[in-house]
């Protein structure tokens, strides 16, 4: 059955057009992710350490506080990639004030001019079937998605603190 078309026995399957969007975003997204990690670990790069090496060498000084909320992980996991970076000669941290701020070493600097023009290269070709003046609409609509999600997120996240606090007693209206 083709879940998605909605071609299944008796004419059954996904009828809401939300639902078929996101199914597809997921394979989408999963087919990109599987086809870009290859290149970052020809350099001896996680996916996680590519993605650190891309936005310090974008964001030279960002804080580690920055930096993970950028990635979407947990401030230790960040700790943990800047850590093994920082071994492998790619990143400095310095301390200023309360912040520890990060920057790409000489090494990190070579290695961010070979790997994310390379990786911006494969990006732009697996997106090459979307037609350039597209590129804008669909970056577009997927921000104004990032943005309600993260906002819904965060309503979330703050009922659900209020509620766990004794804040407030949730109850049923009959």
């Amino acid at each position: 059955m083709d879940v998605v078309s909605g071609t299944g026995i008796g004419g059954s399957g996904l009828r809401k057009p939300s639902v078929i969007a996101w199914l597809r975003l997921a394979r989408v997204y999963h087919k990109v992710d599987r086809a870009s990690a290859e290149r970052p670990s020809a350099y001896g790069l996680s996916v996680g350490q590519f993605d650190v090496l891309a936005q310090v060498g974008a964001h030279e000084g960002i804080t580690q506080k920055e930096l993970a909320e950028r990635l979407l992980v947990t401030k230790s996991n960040v700790c943990q990639i800047v850590r093994r970076m920082e071994e492998r000669g790619l990143v400095s941290r310095r301390q200023e004030g309360r912040a520890k701020r990060l920057f790409l070493t000489e090494e990190g600097h070579r290695l961010f001019e070979e790997v994310v023009p390379s990786q911006e290269e494969l990006i732009d070709r697996l997106l090459s079937c979307v037609p350039s003046e597209d590129h804008d609409l669909l970056s577009k609509t997927l921000g104004r998605l990032d943005w309600a999600l993260q906002s819904y997120t965060l309503f979330a996240w703050i009922i659900y603190r209020l509620t766990n606090k004794g804040c407030i007693r949730m109850c049923r209206v009959e």
